[in-house]
């Protein structure tokens, strides 16, 4: 195993949790909204396509979970690429990301594959039990309801504008940001410790934006930005999605929407 402060996991791990802060209860199950789920990997790391196979089920509905809707994302970090197998997707925004969630739940260690559900609570992405347990019970929150608008204002930029209310009422400041993903991609693995695997990744994060900054609202108020996203080469608009989340200084989530792209775009 490497030295220093990353390490890269298969066995099960306890996750932690932290507390909401005061002013943002979850609200009653009959009205609560969806999970955001975040997987951080890499295809540099061994146990990390087990983990993106368990987040793919996950987002195509495979598995019973309390939460009504689940919304996943795959952040692929960068740290790994020395190692032989430099990750086609990895960021260093994706891994700057990561490091604030290891501050944020007071860890140790940064590690793939990791999950955080809500913000709140962590655990190795390969350990089934504990993603469904830290789903099940995670506080949940109103999802935002975001009309998006899709422009191709030239054959490499997606501009994505979205208008609506949050349905919560935010105490404080938050950002509402909005990450565009892929789906279905294959990468033939051919260096690494995945050497001679073709690797399948879904819900990938192409580009994570800041829609807009909001501060003490009401749950009915009207929030609105735009947001525009460098497209990369062989992009089908099919295969993608955006996901829209609302998120505090301590990088815990209060509410959360998928939306998928049109298939013309």
């Amino acid at each position: 195993m490497p030295r220093g402060i990353f390490a890269c996991f298969g066995k099960p791990h306890v996750h932690s949790s932290a507390p909401a802060p005061a002013g943002a209860a979850a609200v009653a199950e009959d009205q609560a909204g969806a999970v955001l789920v975040e997987l951080f990997l890499s295809q540099g790391c061994a146990t990390s396509p087990e983990a993106e196979l368990l987040l793919s089920r996950l987002g195509r509905g495979d598995f019973e979970v309390e939460a009504p809707v689940v919304v996943v994302l795959a952040h692929h970090v960068d740290y790994w690429d020395y190692m032989g197998w430099k990750d086609p997707f990895g960021s260093s925004l994706s891994t700057v990301r990561q490091k604030a969630y290891v501050e944020a739940l007071r860890l140790d260690t940064m590690f793939t594959p990791q999950v955080v559900v809500q913000g709140r609570s962590q655990c190795v992405g390969t350990d089934q039990d504990a993603l469904l347990s830290a789903i099940g019970s995670a506080p949940r929150f109103p999802s935002p309801m975001l009309q998006a608008n899709f422009q191709r204002p030239a054959p490499d930029s997606l501009q994505v504008s979205l208008s609506g209310v949050l349905r919560m009422k935010v105490e404080g400041q938050a950002n509402v940001m909005v990450a565009l993903y892929e789906n279905g991609l294959l990468t033939d693995c051919l260096k690494g410790e995945n050497k001679g695997r073709v690797l399948s990744n879904d819900f990938v994060v192409r580009k994570l934006e800041k829609l807009c900054t909001v501060k003490d609202i009401s749950a009915k108020k009207t929030v609105s930005g735009t947001v525009n996203f460098p497209l990369w080469e062989g992009f089908k608009s099919s295969k993608c999605g955006i996901a829209v989340f609302v998120q505090n200084s301590a990088y815990q989530i209060f509410g959360s929407q998928n939306v998928l792209l049109p298939d013309n775009m």
